[in-house]
């Protein structure tokens, strides 16, 4: 049976894994974009341990820009916004959760060398890149509107400026005699 040809290009139905099941495991902590050790590993299909196991006999290639313990408040924020926890005995961690910037992941299909590793990468990589276009996009149509209010507020300022004078109460009386017709004994 022959092989059937590719142009190359993956599409989203061609993907390991859909670009949203992606985007909701990124999340903004510390004013960085980042994916949990646990959520990482669901995608590698890996243990969470397992990977960590791997990033700690690889600690020098994490700098603190590419991945970081969270706190115990940054967890516990978290964990308030999981609506179910499971129970029982060795259900929760013992240890924060690690958190992986994008250079982190992509060090990571190094560290756990698997084929599935590097091609999970690929696709978080492309999600990544696809959420800046997204971001950048937004910031060009935010500049572009801020442009386009400043300029129509100069258009509306000369509006608001004639409605102002006709609403204004009528100047007072000049020191020139009154017009029309006067009482006796009147000026």
């Amino acid at each position: 049976m022959a092989k059937k040809k590719t142009s190359g290009k993956r599409t989203q139905a061609d993907s390991l894994i859909p670009a949203e099941r992606i985007e909701q495991n990124i999340l903004l902590i510390r004013g960085e974009k980042v994916m949990l050790d646990s959520d990482l590993a669901v995608l590698y299909e890996v243990e969470t341990r397992v990977l960590n196991q791997a990033v700690k006999w690889n600690l020098g290639r994490f700098p603190e820009d590419f991945m970081c313990q969270l706190t115990e408040d940054e967890a516990a924020a978290l964990r308030s916004q999981t609506v179910t926890l499971k129970t029982g005995r060795g259900q929760h961690r013992k240890y924060t959760p690690c958190a992986f910037t994008e250079q982190g992941v992509a060090i990571l299909s190094s560290v756990l060398r698997s084929e599935r590793a590097v091609q999970v990468n690929v696709e978080i990589m492309r999600t990544f890149v696809k959420l800046r276009r997204i971001l950048s996009e937004h910031q060009d149509l935010s500049r572009k509107l801020a442009v386009l209010e400043n300029k129509y507020d100069e258009q509306f300022r000369v509006v608001f400026d004639a409605i102002c004078q006709l609403m204004a109460p009528p100047r007072a009386e000049t020191s020139r005699g009154r017009i029309g017709f006067g009482r006796e004994g009147e000026k």
